[in-house]
C-alpha cells in the first residue's frame, strides 16, 4: 500500500504489443506501489531471463482502480491492496493462477495464504507480495516536546483527540489522502467495526474526522515518507513500511531527525499487497516468470530489507535482518495482532459514501 510517485523506465520496451497473453516475449511490464522494490530485484531479473521490463508506480488503490476498470491497462502485473482486490476479482479482471509456472509458490506462508482466502477463494488469483500495516509515525523529538514531554497513553489519541491535534499542528500533520484507508482505523479507534456496513457509523467517523481537521496540514499517501524524515512532519498516519522508510533516511543522510514506527497497543489496521496478472495482460508468461522470481528465498528478503515490510514467502525470513525481524512495526507482536483488524473489502454503497465524506472532510477548515 504506500509511496512516492513517480515513473521508473527499466529497460527499452517496445511501446507496440503483438499476439497472445501467453506468447513468448522478452517484455513485461509491472505497475507496483511507489518504493516497494529492491534496487536490485529488475536488474538480476533481467539479467537472469533476458526480459526487459517497464515498471511504473502509483500511490493509492484508488488509482489502480480507476486504471484496471477502464480496461486496456497495459500492464502484465499489478499489485492492489486486499480491501479492493476482491471487488476487481468479481469485475473479472484477472487471470486465474497456474501454479504449475510458480514452483516457488509453495515457500508461502499458509496462515497468510488461509487469510488471503477472504479476498481471493480458493486462492486462485494472487500472490501475496507484501503484508503490513496502517498505523502512526513521528517525529519523535519534536512530538515529545509538542506534546510536553510525555505521549498519551492511547497513541491514536495523538491524532484523533483534537487537544492532541492542536499541539501538533505547528510541527505538522499527515494523513494518508484515501478514505478506504483511514475510516476503518477510525471507526476501530471508536470501538465500532473496522468493516461496518452502517451508514450511522461512517458519520460519526466523519464527525470525528471533522473536529480534528483544522489541524491536519498534509494529505499524502506517499510523500510524507520525505517530510517526516526531512523534519518538516512530526505526525503521520501512514504504512509502517514507509515510516521505517524514513527512518531510514533520516539516519542515512545524519539529519539528525528521529522517526519512529508507533504500534498502538489498542491495534492498528493489517492488510495485503498481492501481485496479480491482468486479463489482457501480453506477456502473461513472462509474469509468471517474475512472480516466481520474487518468491525467491533471498530475492524477497532483499525486497523486504528494502522496503521494511513483511514478504509472503517464510523462507525469505532466514535472510531479512535481524533489526527487521525484531521491528514491531514490520513483525508486530501476537499481543498487537490480536487486537488489530484485517482491511476488509467496503461495499460499494459505503464506498461511495466514504468517497463524498472524505471530500467534504478535506475541503472543510
Amino acid at each position: 500500500m504506500k509511496r512516492f510517485a513517480r515513473t521508473l523506465l527499466l529497460g527499452a520496451v517496445s511501446a507496440a504489443y503483438a499476439g497472445s497473453a501467453v506468447a513468448a516475449s522478452n517484455e513485461l511490464n509491472i505497475y507496483n506501489w511507489s518504493d516497494y522494490i529492491a534496487e536490485s530485484t529488475i536488474p538480476g531479473f533481467q539479467k537472469a531471463t533476458g526480459v526487459k521490463v517497464r515498471y511504473d508506480v502509483y500511490d493509492s488503490n484508488e488509482i489502480l482502480q480507476a486504471k484496471m476498470l477502464t480496461g486496456k491497462s497495459g500492464y502484465d502485473i499489478v499489485v492492489p491492496s486486499n480491501t479492493f482486490l476482491a471487488k476487481q476479482i468479481q469485475a473479472n479482471l484477472y487471470l486465474p493462477l497456474d501454479k504449475s509456472k510458480l514452483p516457488n509458490y509453495k515457500d508461502l506462508d499458509p496462515e497468510l495464504m488461509k487469510l488471503m482466502t477472504k479476498f481471493d477463494p480458493g486462492n486462485k488469483f494472487a500472490v501475496p507480495y507484501f503484508w503490513g500495516i496502517n498505523t502512526i509515525g513521528i517525529n519523535t523529538d519534536r512530538a515529545t516536546k509538542a506534546l510536553g514531554g510525555k505521549l498519551p497513553a492511547n497513541q491514536w489519541d495523538m491524532l484523533f483527540k483534537p487537544e492532541h491535534a492542536a499541539k501538533l499542528k505547528s510541527c505538522g500533520v499527515s494523513m494518508l489522502d484515501s478514505p478506504a484507508e483511514v475510516f476503518p482505523i477510525v471507526l476501530h479507534y471508536m470501538g465500532k467495526d473496522p468493516a461496518s456496513k452502517s451508514e450511522a457509523d461512517y458519520r460519526a467517523a466523519a464527525d470525528l474526522l471533522k473536529s480534528i481537521r483544522p489541524h491536519v496540514t498534509r494529505f499524502s499517501s506517499s510523500g510524507y515518507i520525505n517530510e517526516l524524515s526531512g523534519g518538516s512532519l512530526c505526525l503521520v498516519l501512514g504504512y509502517g513500511g514507509d515510516i521505517n522508510i524514513a527512518r531510514t533516511r533520516a539516519v542515512e543522510v545524519k539529519s539528525g531527525v528521529k522517526v519512529q514506527a508507533l504500534v498502538p497497543k489498542e491495534g492498528v489496521g493489517i492488510w495485503i499487497d498481492s501481485m496479480v496478472i491482468p486479463k489482457d495482460a501480453k506477456n502473461a508468461d513472462n509474469a509468471y516468470k517474475f512472480i516466481n522470481y520474487s518468491l525467491d528465498a533471498k530475492v524477497a528478503a532483499a525486497n523486504a530489507n528494502a522496503v521494511t515490510y513483511a514478504p509472503g514467502s517464510l523462507p525469505a525470513r532466514k535472510f531479512i535482518d535481524k533489526a527487521n525481524l525484531a521491528n514491531p512495526s514490520i513483525f508486530p507482536s501476537k499481543e498487537v495482532m490480536a487486537k488489530s483488524f484485517v482491511m476488509l473489502p467496503m461495499d460499494p454503497k459505503i464506498q461511495r459514501l466514504t468517497t463524498r465524506l472524505w471530500q467534504e472532510f478535506k475541503t472543510r477548515k
